[in-house]
């Protein structure tokens, strides 16, 4: 069902041909330049596609699209969604469409580890929901894990540092062989660990057996920088 391409010299490309039946799941949409289009995967460099689908390997994701007209208040708990920057409807189906686009292209993670806060719970039930639309049962057979270590860094309620998130990667060793393991947690938390700036809803990909070194990006096509970390 899933359809892998090489778009360019460094660069792949992950689609999906659904049924008549199921096309409505991943709806198109309107893009920049006016053209209705449904989403894809990019994934840089292409030389690392064989990676993708080892089951030692961790994907570091940033929680999806979200609403920053809405900050966070001072010293919010991880929990309080009424006071705390949520996903936006859009961002939910966005992470959706991510989850329907890992599993058709036979990425699945064993388990998912994620971030208490508000907005990271959004996204991992939207990944998963959208992988149970390739596979309905999958999802009963995911361990769904939330850990304060992955919470905001830089908040009074947060993390106080990256040690137990790379401890976590570190550690990782393929479980059963079933799959991936994903990580759900914050720009932040990302950037103090890899060095590496990450849009909404990206994921690095690392390799606990080369010293958590970053090996590629895996990124829906339609991402794109928001207001809180980029120019």
């Amino acid at each position: 069902m899933g359809r892998i391409t090489q778009l360019t010299d460094t660069m792949g490309g992950m689609d999906v041909d659904l049924p008549e039946a199921m096309a409505d799941r991943l709806p198109a949409r309107l893009e920049a330049d006016g053209t209705q289009r449904r989403d894809s995967l990019r994934f840089e460099p292409y030389q690392m596609l064989d990676e993708l689908f080892r089951p030692d390997i961790v994907f570091l994701m940033r929680h999806g699209p979200t609403d920053w007209s809405m900050r966070d208040a001072k010293d919010v708990a991880p929990t309080d969604c009424a006071n705390q920057r949520l996903l936006t409807s859009d961002g939910a189906d966005r992470m959706h469409d991510l989850g329907l686009l890992l599993a058709a292209n036979d990425i699945r993670p064993a388990r998912i580890v994620t971030s208490e806060w508000c907005r990271n719970q959004a996204t991992r039930d939207a990944v998963v929901e959208g992988m149970s639309v390739i596979a309905p049962d999958y999802s009963k057979g995911i361990d769904l894990v939330t850990d304060p270590a992955l919470n905001l860094l830089l908040s009074l309620q947060g993390a106080p540092d990256v040690e137990d998130l790379r401890t976590l990667i570190s550690t990782w060793d393929g479980g059963d062989g079933s799959g991936p393991l994903l990580v759900i947690s914050h720009f932040t938390n990302i950037e103090e660990l890899t060095n590496f700036s990450v849009y909404e809803g990206e994921m690095l990909m690392i390799d606990p057996k080369r010293d958590n070194r970053v090996l590629g990006y895996v990124r829906l096509r339609s991402a794109g920088p928001d207001v809180g970390h980029f120019e």
